[in-house]
This record gives structure tokens, sequence and C-alpha cells, in this order.
């Protein structure tokens, strides 16, 4: 991965979360395409949805991948058989084996 500013250092946690099983291997499948852990590209994608496209606040945001990126993830979705669309969330049933912020202060 290439840094083109100054480094900053942070202090990252270890997070337990439970998602989709195909998610996480299309997330796994992409942070190995990018060559960055599962970790940097959570990262990268949670700042990306915090910046909104101008003008489209709260329907828009800026996408961290490049067309080669989302041309990977199409394939990685197929290959893992997510085919989730983006507001599939909503369907999904409430997990119920305990609180994904469990032990986070």
């Amino acid at each position: 991965m290439t840094v083109t500013a100054e480094s900053v250092s942070v202090e990252r946690v270890q997070l337990g979360v439970r998602m989709e099983k195909s998610m996480v291997k299309v997330l796994k499948g992409l942070a190995e395409f990018n060559g960055v852990t599962l970790g940097e590209l959570l990262e990268k994608i949670v700042l990306h949805s915090f910046d909104p496209v101008a003008g489209q606040e709260g329907e828009a945001s800026a996408s961290p991948h490049s067309k080669a990126a989302l041309k990977a993830i199409a394939d990685l979705a197929r290959i893992y058989g997510m085919s989730h669309e983006v507001h599939a969330t909503r369907q999904f049933e409430k997990d119920t084996l305990g609180s994904d912020t469990e032990g986070l202060s």
C-alpha cells in the first residue's frame, strides 16, 4: 500500500463482530486483492462511507474502490454467492447471540 501523506499513529483495538458469511469472504478476498489487512480495508470503507457526496448528503458517499477493485468485488460476490443488494441488511434477522460491542468502552 502506498502512503502519499505523512503517516499518523493510531491506536487500534480488537473488535469482535458477527457478519454474514459470504460478505466476510468477499471482504477477505478484496483485502487480499488490495494487499491490505481486513482491518485496514474496513477502516478505509468506513471513512469513505462517512464522506458524503456534495449535494447528495444522506443519499450517497464516496467510494474507496477503483474500477479494478469493483470488478474484483463483483467476481468475488459471484464466487462466494453474495447476492445482497445495498439495503439487504434491513431484511437480515437480528443477531441474538450477543452484542457486537461487548468489551468496548
